[in-house]
C-alpha cells in the first residue's frame, strides 16, 4: 500500500510546475496550460494580436440590466437576435405558403414552418410568441 501511495506523489510531484517569480524570487504552483500560455508570450506569438480589433462600447445605464446590455451590443454590431432572424424566416415561409399547389408540398411546408414557429417560442420574450398554423390554412 505504501508503494502506491508512493508513486502516486511521485506522479503528482512530475505532474507540478513550479515555476520561479521573478519579481518576488520565491516559487508558486502553476498548471500546464498557464505555462504554455507564458512560453508562448515570452516568445512573442501573441504580439501581432495587439490592437487588433475595437474594444466594446458598453452603456453603463444599462449594467443594471444585462439583456438590453446584450440587445444594444448586438444591435451596434449589426446582429440580429436568433428569434428575430426566425420570425422573419417564418414570414417569408408563410408567404411561400401560399404559392403551394400540391397537398404534400403544403402539408410539408406547414410542418416546416410550425417547427420554426416552436423554435421562435422557445427563444424569444413572451409577447413575441406566435401561434401554429394548421393544415386547414
Amino acid at each position: 500500500m505504501k508503494d502506491r501511495e508512493k508513486d502516486l506523489d511521485k506522479a503528482l510531484k512530475k505532474q507540478e510546475i513550479l515555476v520561479k517569480d521573478e519579481k518576488v524570487w520565491s516559487y508558486t504552483y502553476e498548471d500546464h496550460i498557464s505555462s504554455i500560455i507564458k512560453r508562448a508570450q515570452k516568445e512573442g506569438v501573441f504580439d501581432d494580436l495587439v490592437g487588433k480589433g475595437k474594444p466594446l462600447q458598453i452603456d453603463k445605464s444599462l449594467s443594471y440590466n444585462p439583456e438590453k446590455q446584450l440587445y444594444k451590443t448586438m444591435k451596434d454590431n449589426h446582429i440580429l437576435p436568433r428569434w428575430i432572424e426566425l420570425s422573419k424566416e417564418i414570414d417569408a415561409l408563410k408567404e411561400k405558403l401560399h404559392t403551394c399547389m400540391e397537398k404534400e408540398e403544403f402539408a410539408a411546408m406547414v410542418e416546416m414552418i410550425n417547427k420554426k414557429i416552436y423554435e421562435h417560442n422557445l427563444t424569444c420574450p413572451s409577447s413575441a410568441q406566435k401561434m401554429k398554423i394548421s393544415k386547414l390554412s
